[in-house]
């Protein structure tokens, strides 16, 4: 069996195919973008849209964020405190807002949607990633 890579820091790089993989199983990441000049990271639930991170919003930050093609960037984790073991994909692209019509109604059939009934959040936003990394740190790799 192989041994798995690791970064300068003994920690386990993770492949893109397990990367893709834990996006699309953990419900809730971070979006991160720049707005009025200071760092914004607000948590989101998404889905999957093939190696595409997409999720609703309203008016506001991230709807901006998404009309501008900002540089953003994107993180889901998981952890074991007891055991000191922990996971993390961390994703950096470009938000868009997604407008065409079959597009809009494909996302629909996803299913996904807000957690919070407080407000409407009719707007799509897709960020098409540049760039996938993770790294896992556990108790097996001796980290």
């Amino acid at each position: 069996m192989a041994a798995s890579a690791q970064d300068h820091s003994g920690l386990e790089v993770l492949p893109y195919d397990e990367c893709l993989l834990l996006l699309a199983q953990t419900p809730v990441g971070r979006v991160a973008f720049i707005s009025d000049g200071e760092l914004v990271i607000l948590p989101v639930n998404h889905a999957m849209d093939g190696a595409s991170i997409v999720f609703r919003t309203a008016a506001g930050t991230k709807l901006r964020a998404a009309e501008s093609a900002s540089v953003v960037g994107f993180e889901v984790d998981g952890f074991e405190p007891g055991l000191r073991e922990g996971w993390s994909v961390v994703v950096s692209g470009t938000a868009e807002l997604v407008l065409e019509d079959a597009e809009l109604h494909r996302l629909e059939s996803y299913g996904l949607r807000p957690w919070s009934d407080a407000q409407a959040k009719p707007h799509w936003i897709r960020i098409r990633p540049t760039q996938v990394t993770g790294r896992r740190i556990s108790h097996q790799s001796g980290t």
